[in-house]
């Protein structure tokens, strides 16, 4: 669900007990999207109640990264319990998404490495966010991190491709980060997020795509595109 955020300390407006209709939004408004952990669907290869999670730790991957992917994400309580909240992306309506996608634009290679850092099994078209200026903001990433081989995209056009040098040094920063096991570190902070194993085996993933220094390809034994692609 999309929600107004109120900066702490603010009075808010009574709310009537029969509305007279959707509420107003104001170009002033800061807006978030709000995932309650208790709205989850059950997935046969994800533990129940660890998607939102999985969500905070993709930003915080994201900001490792440098590349701002993720729009500001964080775990709280709200609406029905613990959840996560989002910040809102006003995607641009001049920009075709199928087609950015499927012309393979070369500001998805950032995407590309992202998601094969964190293992993402869904990486559908419609998850691209652009913003007017020209960013790519990426979003839905509560199935990753998973300890199985399972990427899942519709970005391969550049498997077996080298990594570019602000490719290989974005993979180093966030390498380096997941080597410090301080309480406030990125391998400290995603260790109270995901399962341990789960942590180890994005260090090793982080390693290994350093090591080849090429985009991956798709695991055989499991789907390359996720359906719908869109």
């Amino acid at each position: 669900m999309v929600v107004r955020v109120h900066p702490p300390g603010t009075r808010l407006p009574e709310v009537a007990s029969e509305p007279a209709g959707p509420p107003t939004i104001k170009d002033t408004d800061l807006l978030a999207v709000w995932k309650p952990t208790l709205g989850e669907r059950p997935l046969f290869d994800f533990p129940l109640g660890t998607l939102t999670r999985r969500e905070v730790a993709a930003y915080l991957v994201s900001e490792a990264f440098g590349w701002s992917i993720v729009p500001p994400t964080l775990l709280r309580e709200g609406p029905y319990g613990e959840g996560m909240i989002q910040r809102w992306i006003e995607v641009d309506p001049e920009i075709d998404v199928v087609a950015l996608v499927t012309r393979d634009d070369p500001r998805l290679r950032r995407i590309a490495v992202f998601d094969a850092a964190i293992n993402n099994t869904d990486r559908k078209g419609g998850h691209v966010l652009p913003v007017a200026g020209g960013h790519l903001f990426a979003v839905d990433h509560g199935v990753t991190f998973s300890t199985v081989p399972k990427l899942r995209t519709l970005l391969w056009a550049w498997e077996g491709e080298p990594f570019d040098d602000e490719e290989m040094a974005g993979l180093r920063r966030v390498e380096a980060a997941l080597e410090d096991a301080s309480a406030g570190s990125l391998r400290g902070q995603l260790r109270t997020l995901l399962d341990v194993d789960e942590v180890a085996a994005t260090r090793e993933r982080v390693r290994s795509l350093l090591g080849a220094g090429r985009f991956p390809g798709p695991n055989p034994e499991w789907p390359a595109i996720p359906w719908p692609p869109f």
